[in-house]
Parts: C-alpha cells; structure tokens; sequence
C-alpha cells in the first residue's frame, strides 16, 4: 500500500446518522474512516474522489458491486473485524486504482476469484476457510506485496500458483483443524522474505509443517503450547532442529508461547545452533520446575536474543543459574523486558556483550555489583525498574569502561550532593535520568563527557551555579520540571538542543541567546510567560531565530495578566513608551510643555483672560445676590428693554430710540436714572438687565470696539433668571463685516448667524414698519412703577 501523507486536517460529515471521519491530505488523498458505527451494509453516497475507505469493526454481512462502484478513485478498503461469509473479489473490477484490501477477522468461507485485480495488500486470514483460499487468480498479481491466508489444509496444490511470486511477507492463519489433511513440505512452494504461522489457540499443538523447507529469511510462529509431556513438544522440538538445514534464516520469532522451564531452556538450546542470528519471545507462559543443566555457548551464529512479557507460575526456582544462563551468553545483544526479573549476575568471564536491556523488571540497586567482565558492553537500559540510588548506579557504571549509552529512566532515583563518590566512567555519552526523583544538585555530578542528556520529568528547580562543566554537552532535556528560567551556556558550552517545555518559566532571560551560540534548537513551549515589559527582549529575539524555536508560534502564549491569557507570544506587544520610565517621563514633559503652548495660544486669540474676568466679576455679582432675600429676586420686572450702545451712536439713540419707544409707554432702563449709587458697574448691568424685559443691542463697528458693550452683551446672553428664554434684540445699525469682529466676540458672531436681528433702514418710507416690530417684540404688561428710565452710553 502506498504509505498516506497524512499531516492535512480531520472534519466530521454526517451521512444519515452515521458520522464519518474524514481525512484531507496534501496528497490529495480523501480518508474516510466509519468504525465501531454498527453498519449493516457499505453507507451509499460515498465521496466519488475518496481513496482510503475504513468500515472495519461494524456488522456487514456482504460486499457487492454497487457498493463500491461510484468510487473509482479507491485506493484502500479495510473491511476486517465484520461479518462477511462470502466474497466475488470481481466486485472491485471498476476499481481499478484498488491496491488494499483487509478482509481479516470476518466469517469468510468461500471466495471467487477475478483476474482484473491486481493488488499489493491482500488480507484474507483469520477467516472460516477449510482450505488455503488461493485461486489461480491470484498469480497474475504481480505487485503482491502482502498475502494474509486463513485455512485447515495445507498443500502444495494450493499454493502451485503463486510459486513464482515473490511476495515480501505472507501471513497463514492454520484452523482449528489444521493437521488432519496436509503436506508438511507446502511451505517451499512460497517464496517470501517474510513468513508468519499463527497456529489455532483452541486446541492441541501438533506442528506437522516443516519450516525448514521455507524460503523465508524472517520466520515468525505465533500460539506455540508445548505442556507438560515430552511427547506434546517434540513435534516442536524437532521442527526447531530442522532449521539448522535453513542457511538463509536469520530472524526468528516466537508469539503467545506457552510451555516448561525445561523446554524453554531447551528451544533455547535448539535455536543457539541454527543459522539463527536474531532470537525473539513474547508472552511467554512458564510452569513446572527448573532441572539445572549445562549450556552449550559454542558455535552458534546468534547476535541478539530478546524476550518480552515472561509470566511464571513457579515461586521457587534456581534463580542463580536461570540468570548465569543470560550473563555467560557469548553473543553482542540480550533484551529481557516484562519478566519480573529481581536481579542479574555478573558474567563469569569477560564477556563480549554489547547491548543489554533490562527494562521493565523488578531489578534493584544490587544489579551488576562488583561486576568487571562487561568491558564491551555499549549500551545498557535499566528502564522502569525499582532503582533507588544514583551512588550505586554511578558505581556500576565504572566498571564498565565502553559503556556509551545508559538509560535508568522510570525508576525511583535520588541523588544527594553530600555524597563524595562521582566516579562516572569516562566513555558514557548519552544518560537517561528522566522520570526519577533527582533534584538540581544532580548537575553535581554528571558524567565529563556526556553528550546527551536527558532529565526531563525529575524535581529540578534550578541549576546550581557550581554545576559540573559540561564542555562536551550538545543536547539537554530538563521538560516537564519546575525550572523558571532558561539555563545559560556558561556550564554548556556546546550546548546545541535545549527542550525545557512544562516547566515554571514566565520571564526568560533574553541573554540566553548571547550566551548559547551553538543553539540550533530549542523547545521552550508550554511555559506559564508573563507577558510583561521584561518579556518584550526575549520575544524580539525568539522571533529572529524563529527557525530554531520548536513549537514557534502555537506553543507560546501568555499565561499573565489575565487579561492577555491565551495570546500568543508573537501577537503580545506593549509599547516602548509603557516600558521605557525614562521615555515616559521625556514624553509627559513634552505633552505638557506643547499643551501650556497651546493654551497660551487660546489665550492669545481668543481674549480668554478677558472673559476669565467677566466669570470672576459674574460670580462675585452672584455672591452678593445671594444675601438678597428671595421675594426681592422675584420682584416683578420693572422696565421693557435694557438698551446697549456705543457713545458713538448715542445720537441715534436719543433722536430715534428713545422717542419711539417712550411715546407709547415702553420702560426704558438708562443708567443716569436708575443705577445705584454705591455698587459697581457691573453689578448694576446684572441687576438692570435681570429687571428688564429684553435687552436691546445697536449694533455698529464702534459696538465692537467697546469693551463695556461687549460686557454687557456676555452678561445678557447669560441672563440667570430668563436662560434660555428669547431675550436679545438686535438692531444692526450699520453693516458689520464678518471679518472685523474681534475672535473674542466669538458669542456675537454666533448670535448674528442664529438670531434674526433687524437692520435700521435708510430711507424714511420703511421706518414706520421699523418701530412697529420693534414694539411689538417688547410690548409686555409691567406693573406700574415709578416711571424712569434707564440710559448708558459707551
């Protein structure tokens, strides 16, 4: 199958009420996967362009041709784990892009063949069928890769077809009748690299096949029971002593095994002189009692013996000689995982072991004490078991002076620093202290020569500033620790990998980067970063070596203040101006200096000290109003208008004003009568203009250039007892031109272009009109008072 480039991007659709999960590739691939959806039949109206199809682990009961017709694009089908009985492989003839097929785990029992298919992958085991189900069909498949076979009867006229094919693994699944009709010597007529028997679970092992005879260079044997009598194993035994014919096995493998200490030892035995170069065990299951015999090490031709998943149900064995039999091995790679182990010895003479891994057992710190016959051993993994002490592990490790890898990762190791002994053997070069209990004082003692190390998921705090120089350092894990800044290269010269994701890092020194040149990646992701002024530095720089950042952008975010959690590192920015005192205090000192300018400039155009004093003589006039009993304030108005005008317009005034106005009754307000002796000015203009009806404004270029005018204008448009009210006449008595009002009778320019005024007509005719309006806009009802008026000239 051609392997999926799979980095595109899921979605769900529903079709019905069945979800599927679907799969863009940048391949243009479409993935559509329907597991586990309890499916009778193969969903209809399918994406015409997908072309991998997963239906597998749903309720199918068959397959036909309209099922998969419209999807000519098809590349895989896995279909396993269903219900299928039968199958016309000629349904995928108008697929001709199909190269996949899993039909395992199904009810298969009959199954037509059809030359239009050419597969690469084709699973049909773990099904019903009594024999091979291998059609004639099948030898046209030239591409075949991969053949999965499930039947009772083996022989050779089965497999006559597909002789010529050279298919790189092929998986046979026996019945559980396999063994009443077959011919042992089947197998030569399949030529693959790459052989797997899976023999019945649920019944007596009889091994009748002669895998000696195979082509294979990988044989794998999977449900091997061999009990208690001799007789139950020998069929076994003596298949495993005919591969010694077999010069072109090199891997061999056993599955779901189960049998006697005894006959383990002697598989062990049987396969140490075969052309064997790599021996492996899973699941294993031993029972019965451990008779001590001798082991033969000579001749063999095997490398590497691995054994995972041991379970043993004797308490009381020989331990000292099960385990001499692993440490005298002469061969460069052992692997014992899974097998509750408690202790190893050390090999009886230098031994010529390489690799040895013990992961995953129940070893303590006992393991390999005073041991110096493993001058040759490279790499050693004592993962996952009950270590307690990294003194101990630390003397071990001297003795062994090749050792260039150790793993003791998952344990339960601590190290104190007032321990003296640091004696690590010089050759060590990569060290997996990972998920123990160490602290920062572990960088006390590490290897000199440690290229590679890894301490990721410890309880480190910080890192001492006496930690050991580590000149030869390139690639540290300190992730998922309590660390909360990054460590400088001070120690780490050659420092080129950092990763110290999951740790307590909120404000990263910047200088970090300085200090570490030889930095080619780091991975400092998922730290809770304050996004604060101090973060700004370490950012700018991030982002300008982004290109060795692990994780850049989606893994960096800020963790404080709250209002900026969950933004990423390379959206957060504040400005130099919140993060700089000095440019801040420079910038306030401008800001005020340019607003004093501009005030004084206001001031200078627009006269507001001018208008400053008529709110200071205003609310002084105020004040004193304010001692005034009530009832006087609310005193009824005593005059018709407050006339204002310039001096140099008085002889209008008394010529035209007044004796039109006075002749029919209209209260004028003049100063020369009715001012009070003794007050100001200003507050006899306030008090007069509150007691009048309206205030009359003539209106002429000598009225904009008296100041009392403009008083008395200022105060009459803010009139306290009648704001708001229409109050103000004006009587343009020659034209003023817009351009020659002073800015600081901004308020007369507003009232010229809101306020309708009445313009002095020239010629005679129109006068009568003139006077009419006017009366009209004063003709109110006065209580009768004291008749005088009141007259100021300016």
């Amino acid at each position: 199958m051609t392997k999926t480039n799979s980095i595109g991007f899921y979605f769900i659709l529903v079709l019905g009420l069945i979800p599927i999960k679907m799969q863009l590739s940048d391949g243009s691939e479409l993935i559509i996967k329907i597991p586990r959806a309890n499916l009778a039949h193969v969903p209809k109206d399918l994406p015409l362009t997908t072309t991998t199809l997963d239906l597998s682990q749903n309720n199918i009961s068959e397959l036909q041709t309209s099922d998969v017709l419209s999807l000519s694009k098809l590349r895989v089908l896995m279909m396993s784990h269903n219900r299928i009985q039968c199958l016309d492989i000629g349904v995928f003839k108008f697929n001709t892009e199909l190269e996949y097929l899993d039909l395992s785990h199904n009810e298969l029992r009959v199954i037509s063949c059809s030359p239009t298919v050419n597969f690469k992958h084709l699973d049909l085991s773990f099904n019903a069928f009594d024999a091979l189900p291998i059609c004639k069909e099948f030898g046209n498949m030239s591409h075949l890769k991969f053949l999965g076979l499930s039947g009772s009867k083996v022989q050779s006229s089965s497999v006559q077809s597909i002789a010529h094919l050279n298919i790189s693994k092929v998986l046979l699944v026996l019945g559980d009748t396999y063994g009443e009709v077959e011919d042992p010597e089947s197998l030569q007529h399949i030529r693959t690299g790459n052989l797997h028997i899976v023999f019945p679970e649920k019944r007596e092992f009889r091994f009748l096949l002669d895998v000696s005879v195979s082509t294979a260079i990988s044989l794998e044997l999977s449900n091997i029971k061999c009990g208690l009598e001799d007789k139950e194993c020998s069929y076994f035994l003596s298949a495993l002593f005919k591969l010694r014919k077999n010069l072109r096995l090199s891997n061999l493998t056993l599955n779901n095994v189960e049998t006697t200490w005894n006959s383990f030892i002697k598989v062990l035995q049987l396969v140490w002189h075969t052309p064997v170069k790599y021996f492996s065990i899973s699941n294993m299951k031993l029972q019965d009692k451990v008779d001590q015999r001798s082991f033969n090490y000579s001749g063999t031709s095997l490398k590497a013996l691995s054994i995972y998943q041991v379970v043993s149900n004797v308490f009381s064995f020989p331990q000292h000689y099960i385990y001499g039999i692993f440490s005298n091995m002469n061969i460069q790679s052992v692997t014992l995982s899974g097998t509750h182990m408690l202790h190893m010895v050390c090999p009886s003479q230098a031994s010529p072991f390489l690799h040895l891994d013990f992961s995953d057992n129940l070893l303590t710190d006992m393991v390999f004490k005073d041991c110096r016959n493993l001058i040759e051993l490279k790499t050693l993994s004592l993962q996952k078991n009950q270590l307690k002490k990294l003194e101990n592990i630390i003397l071990m490790s001297a003795e062994m002076t090749s050792l260039q890898k150790l793993d003791i990762s998952q344990n339960s190791l601590s190290y104190s620093d007032k321990e003296s002994l640091c004696s690590w053997t010089e050759s060590l070069l990569v060290l997996n202290l990972s998920s123990n209990m160490l602290t920062g004082s572990v960088f006390r003692c590490l290897p000199p020569k440690v290229k590679v190390l890894d301490l990721h998921n410890n309880r480190i705090m910080s890192i001492p500033n006496d930690v050991t120089h580590l000149q030869a350092l390139q690639e540290l894990n300190v992730a998922s620790n309590s660390l909360v800044d990054l460590p400088g290269c001070g120690a780490f010269s050659s420092l080129s990998v950092l990763v110290i994701e999951h740790n307590s890092v909120s404000l990263p020194s910047a200088d970090f980067f300085q200090s570490c040149q030889k930095i080619r990646s780091i991975a400092a992701g998922n730290n809770p970063f304050q996004c604060t002024c101090e973060l700004r530095e370490f950012v700018k720089r991030i982002g300008q070596v982004s290109e060795v950042v692990e994780g850049w952008p989606d893994s960096y975010s800020c963790d404080f203040p709250e209002s900026a959690q969950g933004t990423l590192l390379q959206d957060f920015h504040m400005s130099p101006l919140s993060c700089d005192t000095g440019l801040l205090i420079v910038t306030i000192g401008a800001i005020l200096l340019v607003l004093a300018a501009f005030v004084a400039f206001l001031c200078y155009c627009l006269d507001l000290p001018w208008y400053l004093r008529m709110v200071c003589q205003w609310t002084q006039t105020r004040r004193r109003a304010r001692n005034i009993p009530v009832e006087e304030l609310q005193r009824d108005l005593q005059f018709h208008a407050f006339v204002s005008y310039s001096e140099h317009d008085s002889a209008w005034v008394k010529s035209e004003l007044l004796p039109n106005l006075e002749k029919d009754g209209i209260r004028v307000c003049l100063h020369e009568r009715n001012f009070i002796p003794g007050k100001s000015i200003v507050e006899n203009i306030i008090h007069f203009i509150e007691k009048s009806y309206k205030s009359i404004f003539v209106l002429s270029p000598h009225f904009i250039q008296s100041e009392w005018c403009h008083y008395e204008l200022y105060f009459a448009h803010h009139n306290l007892f009648h704001e708001g009210s229409d109050n103000l006449i004006l009587i343009l008595l020659e034209p003023i031109p817009q351009d020659n009002i002073p800015s600081n009778y901004y308020k007369l320019k507003t009232l010229m272009s809101r306020r309708t005024y009445l313009e002095w007509p020239i010629e005679k005719s129109k006068h009568g009109l003139f006077w009419a309006n006017l009366r009209a806009t004063i003709n109110v009802k006065l209580d009768k008072q004291t008749e005088t008026t009141c007259h100021i000239q300016r």
